[in-house]
Order: structure tokens, then C-alpha cells, then sequence
């Protein structure tokens, strides 16, 4: 694609990538038929093509974001599938977060949009108040219906996806490191995050367990919090880039001190941003080596256990896994094959989801933002998955798994938690009825008497 940015644009470190990102391009459409707002909307200006033309326009002219430019943007789930079925290897996710930080920028929204973003900015990166959020969403998640007929569909949507269950007590779980019992084989750094630790300690849980019981120490790096994926997907760089720097500074203590050999994510969304550190303070004279480390050293939970010489568990009933590959997994880390392999060989039946390269919906903060393609986008994988007759969805992010969670009955559960079940962990909370229902099946079946044949 032909260009026409200034000498003086080009100085600009964000300019000078987009412009190579945009050249790369030879809209050739593929995009299009992978992108799940295109499906949806049939708008080529809700397929990545069209997004990129709108950039276009806007960087070259160095221009005000306008509310057209707004709306097609702000409809982008930044799943990145685009990124896997392009033939050019058009960097769109660079591409498109360029363009958020310049609408944050340039754009001013309604006061409602506004209270919303900054709400959600701060509370969900921030355990504390997303446990307090939490409490009020539990009461108010009865009348969701209620809101949603009144109109207010983002308000809505909070209460739908707010937790049913009850949370995880709250506490320290920073500056904690957890020893192997036996001769320490490695040692890696483990990132808890902010969503984790209220709706699913169990995940990191699951994931020191089994690292543990191949010989891996790890830790909890003190001070590391969220890792800023939430607020850059949302145009709030300077907030994005402060909650990277905080985390490079925790992690960059344990490598110079006693060294790690990986720093492993369990939320997939989470790891796409920490794998892209190195990029987003590439201009940043005191960090552009330290992030550049950390990126190098980050790891998927599963990407990192794939790599272990671990001996091959027994899954304790045989269950049948529909696995959903997250859009930040496949699309953003390109892997795919790891999970599903290390749940065939710890002895579940896998099967693939029809459209897997489809998102669900979720997509950081896009199930609030933009409530009414999210559902037609979960109740779309959805309806995928429940053809298959799964006992249990599994996948490698939170925010997957609320969002399907939220659309059917079928326990969901992460990934590494049916790992750790496999090789001797506790059984997962959300496949506790189904275990012990098997368990009573296996008692009534022994208490049976033997038939006794007569001649």
C-alpha cells in the first residue's frame, strides 16, 4: 500500500511502524472473510481492510479522530485473526493500537462513554476494587434482564458477567515464593496478575502445582501487578506503559538476583501483552533493553509445560474437552497445538471447535463496551461448541472463560487445571458435581449383586 507521511511524521517513533505496517498491506481481503465483525456485519469498514484505510487517512493527515473513525475502531475486538490468515504479515495489532492511543488522544467522547472507560480502567486493574465491583455486581446481576429492557445494555452486561460463585479471600499472594520439594530443576517467575487472583486463584494455583512436581520453583515477584493489557487495548498508553514498567522493575529484581529461566502467564491475553514489551518501550531509553528481557522470557503456562520432560498423567474419568482456542493464544502467540496436545496425552478426548479461529466475544473490556455483538459472538461459539456434546470447555484465559461461562451449562475450566487434576491435583470446583455423580456411578455398580445364571 502507498503512503504519503511527512519526513517530520516518520520521526515519530509510532508513525515510522505504522507507516512500514501500513506498506506491508496489498488489501488483498483474506482479512475479511476471518474477521468476526465482517461476518457479523458484512461492513467493510468493520473488516480489517477497511480499518486500515481508516488509519490510514487519519495518521497521514495527522487529523482529529472523527466519531465514524470512533465507531469501527472501538467495533474491532483486536483478536488478531487477521494476523494469522494474512499472506503479507501485516502487523495489525501494532497497527491498531497506534491508532487508540491516537483517538484517545485526539478524540473527546460522550461523559457516559468517558465515566465508563475510566471505571473500568481502574477498577478492573486494581484487585482490591474489583473485589468490592464484584460484591455489587452479584447483587445487581438478578435484574440484568431488567436493565438490559431499559436500554442499558453496558450496565447490563456488567451485572451478566459479574461472578455467581463466591471469591477468593483477599490477601497478599506478591513477594512469594513457592520451593519445590526435591533438587530444583528451574526457576520461574509467575505472573498473578489482577483478574486471577478474585475470580480464579485456583488457575495460578494449578499451575504452581504442577510446576512444582517437575522440579520448577516459583515465584510471585514482589510488587508485580497488572500487567497493563486491559487499559492498551483501550488507547490509555501512558497508564498501559506505567503498569509494564512496574512489572519489567519486579521481574528485572528476580533476574539479577537469583535468575529466572522463563516468566510464565496463565491468562493468554495477559501474555500477548507481556510478550510485546520489548515493542512498546522500544523508545524508552532507561526500559528499551530491560523490556526487551522480559518479552524475550515470557512464556504461555502450557508453551512452558510442553517444553517439561513431564510424565504423562491419567485423567481420572474419561472426559471429553471441547477446547477453545483463545484469540490471544492462537492469534497473538500463535500457539495452538501445545494445550490440545497436553490434554490428549494426560488422557482427555479432545475435539476442536467448528470455527475455532472465531473470537467468543469476550475480548478484554469489548463484552461491556460493546454488549450486543459480544452476545451474538458468545452465543455463536457457543452453539459451535454444544454440537460436539462436551463434559467440559476448557481454555487458557479468564475472559474466555466467563464469557462462554456466561451461555451455557457446560463447566468451563482452564486448562491447566485439568493438567493438574490429571497429575494428582484436587478436582477442578466446576467439575466437582459431575466427579462426584461418577463416583457414586462407580459405587453402585461394585454394590450390585452378580447375576446368577439358572439352568
Amino acid at each position: 500500500m502507498q503512503t504519503n507521511f511527512s519526513l517530520g511524521q516518520l520521526a515519530d517513533p509510532q508513525n515510522y511502524a505504522s507507516e512500514k505496517i501500513l506498506r506491508a498491506c496489498v488489501h488483498c481481503g483474506f482479512c475479511t472473510a476471518t474477521c468476526p465483525t465482517y461476518v457479523l456485519l458484512g461492513d467493510e469498514l468493520d473488516s480489517p481492510r477497511g480499518r486500515i484505510y481508516l488509519i490510514k487517512e487519519m495518521l497521514e493527515n495527522d487529523a482529529p479522530a472523527t466519531r465514524e473513525v470512533v465507531k469501527h475502531i472501538d467495533r474491532c475486538l483486536s483478536c488478531l485473526s487477521c494476523m494469522t490468515t494474512c499472506p503479507s504479515g501485516v502487523n495489525y495489532m501494532h497497527l491498531v493500537d497506534h491508532a487508540r492511543d491516537h483517538i484517545e488522544e485526539t478524540y473527546k467522547r460522550p461523559l457516559s462513554d468517558r465515566l465508563l472507560r475510566w471505571m473500568l480502567s481502574h477498577v478492573l486493574t486494581n484487585p482490591a476494587l474489583f473485589r468490592v465491583a464484584s460484591v455489587a455486581g452479584w447483587l445487581a446481576k438478578p435484574f440484568a434482564p431488567v436493565l438490559r429492557a431499559m436500554g442499558l445494555t453496558r450496565l447490563a452486561a456488567m451485572a451478566s458477567l459479574s461472578p455467581g460463585g463466591k471469591l477468593a479471600p483477599p490477601g497478599d499472594r506478591t513477594g512469594k515464593v513457592h520451593p519445590v520439594a526435591g533438587t530444583r530443576k528451574a526457576r520461574v517467575a509467575l505472573l498473578y496478575g489482577c483478574i486471577n487472583p478474585v475470580l480464579a486463584p485456583s488457575t495460578n494455583e494449578a499451575a504452581i502445582r504442577m510446576l512444582n512436581r517437575a522440579g520448577v520453583e516459583v515465584v510471585v515477584a514482589k510488587n508485580e501487578a497488572c500487567c497493563g493489557s486491559l487499559v492498551h487495548h483501550m488507547g490509555r498508553e501512558e497508564q498501559a506503559l506505567a503498569q509494564a514498567r512496574n512489572n519489567i522493575d519486579a521481574w528485572t529484581a528476580e533476574i539479577e538476583g537469583e535468575g529466572l529461566d522463563a516468566i510464565l502467564v496463565t491468562v493468554s491475553g495477559c501474555g500477548t501483552t507481556v510478550k510485546d514489551y520489548g515493542f512498546m518501550l522500544r523508545a524508552d531509553p532507561a526500559y528499551a533493553v530491560k523490556a526487551a528481557k522480559v518479552s524475550a522470557l515470557a512464556k504461555d503456562i502450557t508453551e512452558y509445560l510442553a517444553s517439561l520432560n513431564l510424565q504423562a498423567g491419567r485423567a481420572p474419568m474419561p472426559l471429553t474437552v471441547a477446547y477453545h482456542s483463545a484469540c490471544s493464544l492462537q492469534h497473538g502467540q500463535k500457539i495452538a497445538r501445545q494445550p490440545k496436545e497436553l490434554l490428549t496425552r494426560f488422557g482427555f478426548i479432545v475435539k476442536d471447535v467448528p470455527e475455532g479461529h472465531l473470537c467468543c466475544g469476550s475480548a478484554g473490556t469489548y463484552n461491556i463496551l460493546q454488549p450486543e455483538l459480544a452476545q451474538q459472538l458468545r452465543d455463536r461459539k457457543v452453539a459451535n461448541i454444544e454440537q460436539l456434546l462436551p463434559d467440559v470447555i476448557a481454555a487458557g484465559n479468564i475472559g474466555c472463560l466467563t464469557q462462554i461461562g456466561g451461555g451455557t451449562t457446560i463447566p468451563v475450566v482452564h486448562t491447566v487445571e485439568l493438567l493438574d487434576w490429571a497429575s494428582g491435583g484436587p478436582v477442578p470446583e466446576p467439575l466437582m458435581a459431575l466427579a462426584a455423580a461418577a463416583v457414586e456411578d462407580e459405587s453402585v455398580t461394585a454394590a450390585r449383586p452378580e447375576p446368577v445364571l439358572v439352568n
